[in-house]
């Protein structure tokens, strides 16, 4: 078993995709619209299913905004450098809601961003790892 991909309910969906492919990096991979039940879906990542674990973006009809929750975390991407990536995020006009440095009571280094929806995106960085994401 492994993970396909997650879902996250947008209320702008080029909004968002703009966001995931110029700020994060992230290839739209393809996207369908479905008139008939007032849906349309976007999925986007660094790479396809089943090698890659997918982002579904799902906007429907005339929802503008989204109760996010508390029970919501974030979404973790590897990056080679976190205080490169959150610069990165920032000459894109991204909001950084925690700037790189070292996990609480640990040694990892990581950094908030937030999506236009406000849904949250850890980065972390692991500098050696393959799949690693430049930003």
């Amino acid at each position: 078993m492994r993970i396909l991909h997650t879902m996250l309910r947008v209320g702008n969906l080029q909004r968002s995709i703009d966001f995931y492919t110029e700020v994060l990096g992230m290839k739209l991979l393809r996207q369908s619209d479905n008139p008939e039940y007032k849906y349309t879906l976007a999925f986007l990542g660094y790479g396809s299913n089943p090698e890659h674990t997918e982002l579904e973006l799902t906007y429907n009809y005339g929802v503008a905004s989204y109760e996010l929750g508390t029970a919501y975390g974030h979404i973790a991407i590897a990056v080679p450098d976190a205080a490169l990536a959150c610069a990165a995020v920032k000459a894109q006009n991204g909001k950084v809601t925690r700037e790189a440095g070292p996990v609480k009571g640990g040694k990892t280094v990581i950094a908030f961003v937030e999506d236009p929806d406000g849904y949250k995106i850890e980065l972390i960085e692991r500098k050696t790892e393959e799949q690693t994401v430049t930003l």
